[in-house]
């Protein structure tokens, strides 16, 4: 085991809460102790998440781990249930009633002839594996559970499959790219996963004309969609502006309509002007090799990489923030530092690099580097930005801001 002195990463459990907290219309009843979920408000505000009035716990206590009794989260279901009546109440499992083995799902199939809300089981208690497993399952358990199975196709409209409040910018991002498919497509959104949604939306989620999976958690949801509504779907993080025209191209090539010509237009001729940043790096010669590492998560990885190294910038460390063990077939340039000490002893022997990276990694490296936030976690302040995405058109504006700021610092 290593020590972790900076923030270890988040539980397969958070990963759910924050997720499930952005459903509207729901309830999080976490069965565990209270401090649990007391330290769980803290984040998700630090997160730039106010939902925080839809999280409850039992309060266990010492009888009920000894004896295993479930009498507080029966009783605290029927409570939430004629208080509040949410259409769903999602029973999560702490560490502490995972580790003695609480049969959360068998508790909810019993429960359900005694309440009106849809009672729907989460069992995992931070135990099998970091927030990037959790993605995976609550995608999935969601897209199982509450979708209506006759579901009725609306034109022009679309899934987003993938947006995480545990990521930087995750808000401007959805915001990006539903700018995007309406300049491009005239086409709107129907659901978020997830995002700002609801029980009603992802009732409906079945009757869009396709999805749009904005991460590898999202995959294995996307899928299931795709099984049970035939509802199509592309995996693509556009970052940059080539990789913004592939992905229209390949959306409009799947709904048979082409993009908006006079956006591709405009994303062609940002494209063409990046070139001048690739000969700014030819002629700089051996001695002054632009160069950069990107911390974060595993599409945000791939993509900003992708586009620093169209613009002439040698990545020398590609780090992800979370375990590999829910990405099918990762590249073998990705790596996951298990070991946080070597982590801070890369960054801190950084000189002249640009980093990309969150908030702990950035204050590792010394003044020689140019360092952007673009991942979380997020120490100084809350990500309560709308409209400053990573993703997109947008997204390539701002980052392309740091790029010209960092050549400079090598002429």
């Amino acid at each position: 085991m290593s020590l972790c002195r900076y923030l270890p990463v988040p539980s397969d459990r958070m990963g759910i809460i924050w997720s499930l907290l952005s459903v509207n219309n729901s309830i999080v009843l976490e069965y565990g102790p209270a401090g649990t979920t007391h330290f769980s408000m803290g984040f998700y505000g630090a997160l730039g998440v106010d939902w925080q009035q839809r999280l409850f716990t039992t309060h266990m206590n010492e009888d009920d781990v000894v004896m295993g009794d479930v009498t507080r989260l029966e009783e605290a279901i029927i409570e939430l249930d004629q208080s509040y009546e949410p259409k769903v109440i999602f029973v999560v499992a702490s560490s502490i009633s995972a580790v003695i083995g609480t049969d959360i799902k068998g508790v909810c199939n019993y429960m359900q002839r005694e309440v009106k809300a849809k009672l729907v089981a989460f069992e995992q208690g931070g135990f099998r594996g970091d927030y990037s497993v959790g993605l995976t399952e609550v995608y999935k358990l969601l897209v199982n559970n509450l979708p209506q199975r006759e579901a009725v196709v609306q034109e022009k409209t679309y899934n987003i499959i993938g947006a995480s409040m545990g990521s930087y910018r995750t808000a401007s991002d959805v915001w990006e790219l539903q700018n995007l498919m309406r300049e491009a497509f005239g086409y709107e959104m129907r659901t978020c996963l997830c995002h700002e949604t609801s029980v009603e939306e992802i009732g409906t989620i079945g009757g869009a004309e396709l999805n749009l999976v904005m991460r590898q958690e999202g995959l294995a949801a996307a899928q299931i969609l795709q099984k049970d509504f035939a509802t199509p779907f592309i995996f693509s993080a556009p970052y940059g502006y080539a990789a913004t025209l592939a992905w229209l191209e390949a959306v409009g090539q799947l709904i048979g309509q082409p993009p908006d010509g006079r956006l591709l237009v405009r994303l062609r001729l940002k494209a063409q002007s990046t070139a001048s940043l690739r000969m700014s790096a030819m002629m700089m010669g051996r001695k002054k090799i632009p160069q950069a590492v990107v911390v974060g998560e595993y599409d945000l990885l791939r993509g900003m990489s992708a586009f620093l190294q169209s613009v002439g910038i040698t990545v020398k460390h590609k780090l992800c923030s979370h375990s590999l063990k829910s990405i099918a077939e990762p590249e073998a340039d990705i790596l996951h530092l298990q070991v946080e000490r070597e982590k801070i002893e890369l960054l801190a022997g950084l000189k002249n690099t640009l980093v990309l990276a969150d908030d702990v990694s950035n204050r590792l490296c010394d003044a020689s580097n140019v360092v952007l936030r673009v991942s979380a976690p997020v120490i100084n302040g809350a990500q309560v930005a709308s409209h400053l995405p990573l993703l997109g058109e947008k997204g390539a504006d701002h980052l392309l801001e740091t790029l010209e700021a960092y050549y400079q610092t090598l002429a």
